[in-house]
């Protein structure tokens, strides 16, 4: 089972995001997107209701570092 994630762990989300989808480009996500994929991760316990503009742009930020990382 998947260790328990939350809003706290924006590189672990960012990691688990790439890792489910290694060849989508994140800043072709709306954030709205973006905050439905991180809610149904394995192993997410955040809430909708937690998530802001600025978790988003981190997670989304650092998913793109990862994403870059490996072209």
């Amino acid at each position: 089972m998947d260790t328990p994630v939350t809003w706290k762990d924006i590189d672990e989300i960012a990691v688990r995001l790439y890792d489910a989808e290694p060849d989508l480009d994140p800043l072709t996500l709306r954030f709205t997107e973006l905050l439905d994929r991180i809610l149904a991760l394995p192993g997410f316990s955040g809430t909708r209701e937690e998530s802001n503009e600025a978790k988003l742009e981190a997670v989304q930020m650092t998913w793109l570092e990862e994403f870059q990382d490996s072209r």
